[in-house]
């Protein structure tokens, strides 16, 4: 299964902050949403991420304040990125070796969505279900089997 057809399920909402906007904004933009992370745009080009765990490690451990504290100077800037195109499994590659759990993803260098570990898993498990039930009715017909 390719990315694209995750986007096509859940949705292509692209939930972002400017580089300027303060960390603050971000959290709150956050919780509006019930999201994890927030992609960080200047006009339409992806600058970076921010995620809850940059808040913990940049903010909150080093006595920083989100009113006062720009998204860009605790953002992630090297965000790893997918296709549309590539695969859930490269995606959950990706993410369990890297420890990430969102991946923005990209259609001919413009960002067009973005997924979620939790998006990934319940893909995968869609799709185990699948190939069981398909299993089960192939074994439930005689399989092919001599009779």
């Amino acid at each position: 299964m390719q990315v694209k057809e995750i986007l096509n399920q859940k949705g292509r909402d692209i939930y972002s902050v400017k580089p300027s906007d303060t960390v603050y904004d971000a959290i709150a933009k956050m919780a509006d949403y019930n999201i994890g992370a927030l992609l960080v745009m200047q006009d339409q080009n992806l600058e970076g991420i921010i995620s809850e765990r940059d808040y913990r490690n940049k903010v909150i451990l080093k006595g920083r304040t989100s009113k006062e504290t720009p998204v860009k100077d605790i953002m992630t800037d090297k965000v790893i990125r997918v296709n549309s195109s590539d695969t859930v499994n490269l995606c959950m590659q990706l993410m369990t070796e890297k420890k990430i759990r969102h991946l923005p993803v990209m259609q001919d260098e413009k960002v067009v969505g973005v997924i979620s570990i939790g998006d990934v898993v319940k893909t995968v498990i869609a799709n185990q279900k699948n190939e069981i039930n398909s299993l089960r009715d192939y074994i439930g017909s005689g399989g092919g089997y001599p009779g």
